[in-house]
């Protein structure tokens, strides 16, 4: 692992929330992106040394909004950098955590991502991506 990559924030909607944080950061986002194999629309922005993705489901009833139905909005995971993502998958099934997904696959910002489940980390959802080659 590297560094922190982001925090996903859960939003019901992605065009006041946009609003919302380009005030509080004093500057918009650089990008807006869907993610059709996850179901979500997101939106980045740089806040320095990390990033700010904002989620928001693409249709009715996806897991944001499922989210956002049982916890409100806020925080929804948090993303750690990695060079080998095939190596922490091995080094995190080897101490046990239990994965939502085995396999990495497409994430938003040029990613492969992996998912933690939150019962096997003390109720918090991780992700660890990997910069996909261009």
């Amino acid at each position: 692992m590297k560094k922190i990559e982001h925090i996903g924030i859960a939003v019901r909607d992605l065009d006041e929330a946009e609003k919302r944080w380009a005030a509080l950061l004093g500057r918009g986002p650089y990008k807006r992106e869907e993610v059709a194999g996850e179901g979500v629309v997101t939106s980045f922005f740089d806040a320095g040394n990390v990033k700010i993705e904002l989620l928001a489901s693409l249709a009715p009833g996806g897991v944001i909004d499922r989210f956002v139905e049982r916890r409100g909005e806020g925080i929804h995971h948090i993303a750690f950098a990695t060079e080998n993502i095939q190596a922490e998958i091995k080094r995190l099934q080897d101490e046990g955590f239990r994965l939502v997904n085995a396999e990495p696959r497409p994430g938003a910002d040029n990613k492969m991502v992996i998912f933690v489940h939150p019962a096997s980390t003390g109720g918090v959802l991780i992700e660890f991506c990997q910069e996909r080659d261009r």
